[in-house]
């Protein structure tokens, strides 16, 4: 584990370094409080750090301070060095949002002993850290396909369309369902409907932007929110997926099955002031047609689908 010294004192500052590399430290060391912070707000800066309390430029309670007030996660375990005795002066020192202090002249065992409990709290907060995230992932996402599931996708697509409104611009939506879903489930069983749905959700991430949005709307629906992209962008992309996924099979263990996808397509205008319901409706029903005229195609809503 990486862990920052701050310490003008050249002699006790190689002492602490000599101590932290034996025992497994990865060091990094500055010689002031200026040093010090900016280590500390770098992107890679060490997770435990060491501060003298009193040094060149800022001192060890203000970066304590700055660090509570300005760096909230990740956790930074801060032991300040000092050696200040006094009662008053070690509430002041924890009070600044330091975990621990040491003493000068530090005694090792002690320091090891107090940077192992600091190690304890970061990997503990790592932890937290994980669990938080995967429990935002199950909570945000589709756990078949990693799309956005059914309702972080329409909190996106109303996000969007709420940025759209303050800066100008345009917000697509395509709406696609695989063609005769049903019958690979009956003829293949679930277990190959799923690979399918998951190999669909590959090829059309493959094709879109980093910054355009798939979710999983249901079943064998998808809903893509494209950010910036005018009708005829949209029109233009579904084609391109279509003959992506119709114009090779899917390659499940079962063996290779035939896949044609349906789009329909909508798009905002300017100065409407259409709602994420309205404008999926609008997707929805062109996909209506798509299947009514024949599957495996995309379809564009109307200017009378199209108004609010």
């Amino acid at each position: 584990m990486r862990i920052l010294i701050a310490e003008d004192d050249p002699v006790s500052r190689r002492l602490l370094e000599a101590k932290l590399v034996k025992w497994g430290y990865d060091v990094a060391v500055t010689c002031d409080g200026d040093e010090a912070w900016e280590a500390l707000r770098s992107e890679d800066a060490p997770r435990l750090a060491i501060l003298d309390w009193m040094m060149p430029g800022i001192d060890g309670v203000e970066i304590c301070r700055r660090i509570r007030k300005e760096m909230q996660e990740p956790y930074t375990y801060i032991i300040l060095l000092t050696a200040l005795h006094r009662d008053e002066d070690l509430v002041t020192g924890m009070e600044s949002g330091a975990d621990d202090y040491i003493t000068k002249p530090f005694k090792a065992n002690e320091l090891r002993v107090r940077l192992r409990a600091g190690r304890r709290i970061i990997e503990l907060q790592n932890e937290l850290i994980e669990a938080r995230e995967a429990l935002r992932e199950r909570a945000t996402h589709d756990p078949l396909t990693g799309l956005w599931n059914h309702e972080e996708i329409l909190r996106i697509l109303g996000r969007q369309l709420s940025r759209a409104k303050r800066e100008g611009g345009d917000v697509s939506v395509v709406m696609a369902d695989l063609d005769h879903f049903k019958k690979v489930n009956d003829t293949h069983g679930h277990m190959a409907g799923d690979a399918v749905l998951r190999q669909t959700s590959r090829r059309m991430l493959s094709m879109v932007r980093d910054y355009d949005y798939i979710g999983r709307y249901g079943g064998e629906e998808f809903l893509l929110v494209l950010p910036g992209c005018n009708r005829e962008g949209a029109a233009d992309l579904a084609g391109r997926l279509c003959l992506l996924i119709s114009s090779e099979g899917m390659d499940i263990p079962e063996g290779m099955i035939p896949i044609t996808i349906s789009f329909g397509v909508a798009s905002t205008c300017k100065g409407s002031k259409r709602d994420a319901d309205s404008l999926v409706h609008a997707a929805d029903m062109a996909l209506y047609r798509a299947k009514e005229n024949g599957r495996n195609r995309v379809e564009i809503a109307s200017d009378g689908e199209q108004e609010v």
